[in-house]
């Protein structure tokens, strides 16, 4: 089994492999699955500290996995301007319920109660599957690092591998 305790927010090395996870498993400092190449992993990290979609964990003999997103069950509410998008945010967070914010839309565990909620401000409610990346809270931000692997050479026919400085 593949044991990953380090996680690296970006790496420049060729990534060997992936595991795709719901939300509620990226918020685990335990997990046990599959890797999407049918590989055991075994995945450790900092409680409090859930995994993101992109970041790489490296396991103990090297291999690099990325973590992706799964499409869940979710519902998105889109606003069509600003300042009813703000009073629902408002309202939302007011519940204590974890938020995915983006431009002018905002996206929810589904819960019948919370979408009548943004209907009733004049929110359009899709509820498509989708991956689910709330936001961690204001008390979450700041404390947590992540390694960064810069063991090589980049040659002029290398590939990008999908990351951003």
């Amino acid at each position: 089994m593949l044991q990953a305790y380090e996680r690296l927010s970006h790496t420049h090395d060729p990534i060997d492999g992936s595991i795709t996870l719901d939300h509620d498993t990226r918020k685990k400092a335990r997990i046990k699955g599959q890797t999407d190449q049918g590989e055991s992993i075994g995945i450790f990290v900092e409680r409090g500290h859930p995994l993101l979609v992109g970041e790489v964990l490296k396991t103990e003999c090297g291999k690099l996995i990325e973590v992706l997103g799964q499409a869940e069950p979710v519902n998105t509410a889109t606003a069509t301007d600003w300042l009813t998008f703000s009073k629902v945010c408002y309202h939302l967070g007011n519940r204590h319920t974890v938020l995915q914010v983006g431009e002018l839309w905002v996206r929810f565990k589904p819960d019948h109660v919370l979408a009548e909620l943004t209907e009733q401000y004049g929110l359009i409610v899709d509820h498509t599957p989708a991956i689910f990346e709330p936001e961690n809270g204001a008390y979450g931000k700041g404390g947590h690092s992540h390694g960064h692997g810069h063991s090589h050479s980049h040659s002029s026919g290398e590939k990008n591998h999908g990351h951003e400085h």
